[in-house]
């Protein structure tokens, strides 16, 4: 196991509690017919973890120096990658898209590029679970009334749910925050019967452009239209033209995101 100290640039945290790491492949339910992509392994405490668990693991790290390390250490059924894991291709790393689940201690600054790159690849995985700082886990589980793009980004592909918090000493170097596992049940397809995904979040980044308005008033800055196309595109899709854009849910994005086209 690779003893590095860890890199603030890189923002590194390393987890060490056997009960954790165990959660962790615990939320995903990792078994032994079972193909991982592991983002960030860092020391590689998780992965071993997964090694004893799964089939085969695809560890990607961006620190280097780790990734060297680690190649020395893991069993045969780990395969250890020097990449960044938010412009991967997940067919590529395991050999054609098959099922396949996503696990990681995501560092805080790339947490969402990262989830959203496997989320949002042709190629999702069945399940994923990650390590991210407790707000972030809580904003990710929400529901309408406190809805954002970060939930909306993983609510369209799946449902999600906080399975454990984890403290900061359970860290070195311990973070400044509370952290959470989140685990994801991914859905064969997006929610709602969303096909163009990328006109989807054009809708929702609009909608989100201005959270405190009235929805109407976002919709038409966001899009560049007037405030009356703004409201005939609303009443269209069913939504109340004053209400805000955190009270709806992902069935009714992905109506509205139907109307506009």
């Amino acid at each position: 196991m690779a003893n590095a100290a860890p890199k603030k640039s890189l923002g590194q945290h390393f987890l060490n509690d056997r009960n954790i790491l165990r959660s962790i492949a615990d939320a995903a339910n990792v078994g032994p017919h079972d193909v991982v992509i592991e983002v960030g392994p860092g020391r590689g405490s998780l992965t071993q973890v997964l090694a004893e668990r799964a089939k085969r693991v695809v560890a990607l790290e961006l620190d280097d120096s780790l990734a060297v390390s680690l190649r020395k250490t893991m069993p045969p059924n780990v395969e250890v990658l020097h990449q960044d894991a938010r412009g991967v291709s997940p067919a590529e790393l395991i050999g054609g898209c098959g099922p396949y689940k996503m696990l990681g201690n995501l560092p805080y600054y790339a947490a969402m590029p990262i989830l959203r790159s496997f989320l949002e690849s042709d190629c999702r995985p069945t399940h994923a679970a990650i390590l991210v700082q407790l707000e972030v886990a809580r904003g990710l589980c929400a529901t309408p009334g406190d809805m954002s793009l970060a939930s909306l980004g993983v609510q369209l592909f799946g449902i999600p749910r906080v399975a454990r918090r984890v403290p900061a000493g359970a860290f070195h170097p311990p973070p400044k925050v509370m952290s959470a596992v989140v685990a994801i049940e991914v859905f064969d397809e997006p929610a709602g019967g969303v096909t163009d995904v990328r006109g989807f979040f054009k809708v929702a980044r609009a909608g989100f452009s201005s959270p405190r308005k009235q929805l109407r008033n976002s919709l038409a800055n966001g899009l560049g239209i007037m405030g009356d196309a703004a409201d005939a595109l609303l009443l269209e899709a069913g939504v109340d033209p004053k209400r805000r854009a955190e009270s709806l849910t992902v069935i009714e994005w992905a109506t509205l995101a139907r109307v506009v086209g």
